[in-house]
């Protein structure tokens, strides 16, 4: 019974340990009133993605997926100061965090097939092109006999 609430579903396969997420409280800026500059609402949550025993081609989409939010240690930044409440900006930043997650793990889509164009839409373009030119061959100064 322990187990289940130390542990983040993520996917199926994925599971991250609450030892690898910290919180630190901050205050936030925006809505609120006086109660802003009182009470630290916002959330600060950072992921040890490094230690978190993510499959390797996981863990190197996260890092990409995440961009400006992770650190030179394989940590991941979240800010959460959306709500007025602690409570809140917290399941909010976990929500992210899993969303940003899952999104990694993901796989990436198939290569893209190269294909040629079809014998026919190539005439079609070539066709066009001498039509404006010839479009444009005919502006200009009209000589009189």
């Amino acid at each position: 019974m322990e187990e289940s609430r130390t542990r983040i579903k993520i996917t199926n396969r994925i599971w991250i340990d609450e030892s690898d997420l910290e919180e630190s409280f901050i205050r936030s800026a925006g809505p609120g009133g006086q109660n802003v500059n009182k009470v630290s609402t916002a959330v600060q949550l950072r992921f040890l993605a490094a230690n978190a025993g993510l499959p390797d081609e996981v863990f190197a989409r996260l890092l990409k997926l995440a961009g400006q939010r992770a650190t030179k240690d394989g940590d991941i930044l979240i800010e959460a100061s959306r709500f007025r409440t602690q409570e809140r900006n917290r399941e909010d930043a976990r929500e992210r965090m899993v969303a940003l997650i899952a999104k990694a793990a993901e796989p990436p889509p198939p290569p893209r097939k190269k294909t040629r164009p079809t014998k026919g839409s190539i005439e079609r373009r070539l066709k066009a092109k001498s039509g404006r030119s010839d479009v444009k061959k005919m502006r200009g100064r009209v000589s009189g006999d």
